[in-house]
């Protein structure tokens, strides 16, 4: 529910728009205004809910995601809307930087884990990849409102459920590492640095504009760093920085999602703006790879995982998605044929069902249990930035080179499949950094590592757990 209403409100804006009297300009803060709070109160949440609780912060993300929901489907304008959206951010973020945590915390025998973070994974990609599915059957079969107000009766069902299912957990208490400061410091220097992202589409990435605020946010995020080294109790505590899966993970992560936004975002777009079709049939036509990423982080993932350790998969995942892109880019521009076209591509996206899962197993795997939510929400913040900033790099890089086409005589249709090949081409790239950045910097446990920790795990756990 909350990585699907990043998505689900795509194919609904025009209907907003005529409905509540956007502006072109304002109409994209349907969008931003969630994103922006999304990645930017992540890694702080991760860290109050191993204070505060994981649970209490859990449930708390979920009640104010379900109330921000209500009220957006009862907007009559769009400064109601608008907010409506930065509330649901919120939430989402309380809810999601602490999801992973308690999912480490419950399950800590190998292959029991390793099932779980496949559910896990694929509850994200799924909520990714059916979002723009959705969201052209509610607003064509019924209202753009529904795309909201659906998820009432998701929510209440996640509190009903969470309350007595969820161990309660005290959390280390707030003098463990209350800082207001870097707390301050990173907020702010996460939402300027998002915010800067998402609007350099617009201004361009030269401007005095992107330049002076990503300035500012540099500044920030630096200070925060020098605030973690001199802090008696900082927010994000050296041992995690040490960890060097953790690390290496994220960095992969960042790198692996910037380029899987293109094919999310512009493969959406090619189809509905050169081959003519419509939100209905863009969905459809991308509902294979939902599909294909299901069964395999289902069905595939943790048994492979078992067999051949997390790094061997990764790799293979990320091969697959090299595949992706690289067909991607030899899209035409007349003549299009799915089946030959565009089918190859959606079945290969079973990559992101072996990477997933693999990436935050080895991410997770070397985190003590009481930097759980903090290293969770770490995790999902590199996911939002590398989704802005892939969204934003890859989508001026497209519009540029269509502009330059435009310019040079060629069709409509020859200049904007020009800009998304381009697009796609740099994608390929740096899905291919991803891929050496993980062989460089990733280390798999052997399966006779992996089988002793099982059998360390069969001892009671301690009362943490």
């Amino acid at each position: 529910m909350l990585i699907l209403d990043g998505s689900i409100v795509t194919v609904a804006m025009p209907a907003m728009q005529q409905d509540l009297g956007f502006t072109p300009a304002g109409l994209s803060w349907v969008v931003n205004a969630y994103l922006i709070p999304f990645g930017a109160l992540l890694l702080l949440a991760g860290r109050l809910g191993d204070l505060i609780g994981r649970k209490k912060m859990f449930l708390s993300g979920i009640g104010v995601f379900t109330a921000a929901s209500l009220l957006a489907g009862v907007a009559t304008s769009p400064g109601v809307l608008i907010a409506s959206r930065f509330l649901q951010g919120v939430g989402s973020a309380m809810a999601s930087a602490v999801g992973l945590g308690i999912l480490i915390t419950l399950f800590t025998e190998p292959r029991e884990r390793a099932k779980a973070i496949a559910v896990f994974a694929f509850t994200g990609a799924a909520g990714a990849s059916i979002g723009q599915v959705l969201g052209g059957v509610l607003t064509d079969a019924l209202d753009w409102r529904w795309i909201f107000t659906i998820n009432l009766p998701i929510g209440l069902a996640v509190l009903a459920l969470a309350v007595p299912l969820l161990p309660n957990d005290r959390g280390l208490g707030l003098r463990a590492g209350a800082d207001i400061i870097g707390a301050s410091l990173v907020t702010a220097g996460l939402t300027l640095g998002i915010y800067t992202i998402v609007k350099a589409e617009h201004y361009g990435w030269i401007d005095p504009h992107t330049l002076g605020l990503g300035a500012v946010a540099v500044a920030l995020l630096a200070g925060f760093a020098i605030r973690q080294a001199t802090a008696r109790t900082p927010l994000i505590t050296p041992r995690l920085l040490r960890s060097r899966g953790l690390v290496g993970a994220n960095l992969v992560q960042m790198l692996m999602v910037s380029a899987l936004f293109a094919f999310q975002f512009l493969v959406a777009l090619y189809l509905q703006k050169v081959l003519g079709y419509g939100a209905l049939e863009t969905g459809l036509a991308m509902l294979p790879a939902a599909v294909i990423i299901g069964v395999t982080a289902l069905g595939v993932s943790a048994r492979l995982i078992g067999r051949f350790g997390e790094r061997a998969v990764l790799l293979t995942g990320l091969a697959l998605l090299v595949g992706v892109l690289g067909l991607l880019t030899r899209v035409p521009a007349t003549g299009a044929n799915y089946v030959t076209d565009l089918l190859p591509v959606m079945i290969l996206a079973a990559g992101v069902g072996l990477a997933l899962p693999a990436l935050t197993s080895l991410g997770m795997s070397g985190v003590a249990a009481e930097d759980a939510g903090l290293a969770s929400g770490l995790f999902n913040t590199t996911q939002q930035l590398g989704g802005a900033i892939g969204v934003a790099v890859l989508s001026t890089l497209a519009a540029s080179r269509t502009e330059s086409g435009l310019d040079r005589g060629n069709s409509q249709a020859q200049a904007l499949t020009g800009g998304y090949q381009l697009a796609f081409t740099v994608g390929t790239g740096i899905v291919i950094a991803a891929f050496v950045a993980a062989l460089l910097l990733l280390r798999g446990r052997a399966k006779d590592e992996r089988t002793e920790e099982g059998e360390r795990a069969e001892v009671p756990a301690p009362a943490f757990h």
